[in-house]
């Protein structure tokens, strides 16, 4: 039978046999997506890749023979294509650092239910369109970050950096905490999407790259210049007045959890102009009335260019929305934020 035109191939890649059986019945239940094949192991799926030539290969990390991590360095060496990490709790932490690697995103092995096989099925069908020859010319370009110097930064009072991300935000994040130095002198608080379970992952890998500290946020953590707190998925995190952090259940007024908008509106009411609103790659719009709302209190605000972004979604509706003061590659977002809150190399 022949393919239909705009059909979505799918490498799936993992040891489990009843892993593979769960994903491939998500993705042919799905029109317009079909298995190409499957692998047990890397060495296979780098030998696959160049004869399927699938449109996106979903990968586990620990398998016998040849690790995921290995895997996609080879693939990305001679055979660039889009990659989704699929993984457990157990295996988050060396699950992002496949990131490092050129995989595009990192989500939990889906659970049957209809939320989980719907945030799966949007990944692949967003991520298999990525440009990644383009996306690992942009990686390419990072610079290296400063060395870690000791002692703990003072508390500051001012001004303050916001960061909204949804998919192919870790990297995203990655990239601009390399590039800061240890002397950054105001905080940064993180809204990312992750599954639950994963936010502990994704801030030691973080922090093993970067010169500043990178923390899971607390409830009533005061901010301290230097630092960057990552909001743990379970919760809504909300900035006071007072500087503090308030972690909340799961805001119910929001369709993303943990929410970007939630984030970013209380740095608007609690900073006011002093607010640095930043909004990177991902689906959908999540950020966009926060981001917004930084400007309005007349906060500076920034925006991931197209070019740089695994998706360009929320902040290509940040931009269109005309709430954003400046639109940049990745690569310069650093030196952007230095200068905002006059920091030095």
């Amino acid at each position: 039978m022949a393919q239909a035109v705009g059909t979505i191939r799918v490498l799936i890649v993992d040891d489990s046999a009843l892993v593979r059986d769960m994903i491939r019945t998500i993705l042919e239940s799905e029109p317009g997506i079909v298995v190409a094949g499957e692998a047990v192991d890397g060495a296979e799926a780098v030998a696959k890749v160049p004869l399927l030539k699938p449109d996106i290969v979903t990968m586990d990390i620990e398998m016998p023979v040849m690790g995921g991590l290995e895997a996609i360095e080879r693939i990305m060496a001679k055979h660039p294509v889009p990659i989704l990490v699929v993984t457990t709790l157990t295996g988050v932490r060396t699950a992002f650092d496949a990131v490092s690697k050129g995989a595009l995103d990192v989500i939990e092995k889906p659970d049957i239910t209809p939320e989980n096989v719907q945030t799966f099925i949007s990944r692949i069908r967003r991520l298999c369109r990525v440009d990644v020859p383009a996306h690992l010319a942009v990686m390419g370009r990072r610079s290296g970050h400063p060395a870690r110097s000791g002692g703990r930064a003072p508390q500051h009072k001012g001004s303050i950096v916001a960061i909204a991300a949804s998919t192919g935000g870790p990297h995203a994040i990655h990239s601009i905490l390399s590039q800061l130095p240890v002397t950054f002198p105001v905080p940064i608080v993180i809204t990312q999407h992750n599954a639950e379970g994963f936010t502990k992952g994704m801030a030691e890998w973080l922090n093993s790259g970067t010169p500043l500290t990178v923390t899971v946020a607390r409830n009533d953590d005061c901010l301290v210049s230097g630092r960057v707190y990552i909001n743990p998925a379970e919760h809504s995190m909300r900035i006071t007045g007072r500087g503090t952090i308030l972690l909340g259940d799961r805001d119910l007024g929001q369709i993303y959890n943990p929410s970007c908008n939630t984030l970013l509106t209380s740095v608007a009411a609690a900073y006011r102009e002093k607010g640095i609103g930043l909004i990177l790659t991902g689906m959908g719009n999540d950020g966009v009335s926060g981001i917004q709302a930084i400007k309005q209190a007349g906060g500076y605000t920034l925006a991931q260019d197209e070019k740089s972004s695994v998706v360009f979604g929320m902040n290509r509706c940040a931009v269109e929305l005309g709430c954003i003061d400046k639109v940049l590659p990745l690569g310069d977002i650093p030196a952007e934020l230095m200068l905002r809150v006059g920091g030095r190399q």
